[in-house]
């Protein structure tokens, strides 16, 4: 970024400068505190000046990844048991979609864009389990017909975590978020 440092700072440079803290993350080059404190001030800045210093230290990700790493992303299972864990780069709105099949997401390990995200959810006939990280606030808008929706993540914490927004609809199915393996009652049994 070559921008004069008093220009005001746009949504799109913040999420260039996410998207580039991210990579760095998940390869490896910050710390998760590191990833976190630059976050945190990626999305507080107000100039291109505060954004520059950010990573100046870090190799630049190419333009084109940047939509998928930062915009929207969707996980999707038809007919099928997908599975996606461990460390993998998630977007502000990730968008879950399973259909006669069953869909795991966990976002513990994942690298979170940011403070707050968005987890869009659609579910027909299908099972859906979303494990959060331990210090989430989750906050549940799920619509839910001819279903089971357990949240087990939801109300408030220290407010050191992230915030996870899951909205969305589960019709003839199940969706479980869940902070541990433990609250993931898959039986039914709540």
């Amino acid at each position: 970024m070559t921008h004069d440092p008093a220009l005001r700072a746009s949504d799109a440079d913040r999420d260039q400068v996410a998207a580039v803290l991210n990579e760095a993350y998940a390869s490896g080059r910050l710390t998760s505190l590191e990833h976190a404190d630059r976050l945190d001030a990626t999305y507080q800045a107000r100039t291109m000046g505060e954004l520059v210093p950010l990573t100046t230290d870090l190799p630049d990700v190419q333009a084109g990844a940047v939509p998928a790493a930062v915009a929207r992303q969707t996980v999707d299972a038809v007919f099928s048991k997908v599975v996606k864990r461990g460390r993998w780069i998630a977007s502000r709105h990730t968008h879950l979609a399973a259909r006669f099949g069953a869909l795991i997401v966990d976002l513990s390990d994942a690298v979170l864009p940011g403070r707050e995200i968005t987890v869009s959810v659609s579910a027909f006939a299908a099972k859906m389990i979303i494990r959060v990280p331990p210090d989430a606030q989750v906050i549940d808008e799920v619509g839910a017909l001819f279903s089971k929706r357990q949240v087990s993540g939801s109300g408030t914490t220290t407010g050191e975590g992230p915030v996870i927004r899951v909205t969305g609809k589960v019709t003839f199915g199940k969706v479980i978020v869940a902070r541990t393996v433990h609250d993931w009652n898959l039986h039914g049994d709540a």
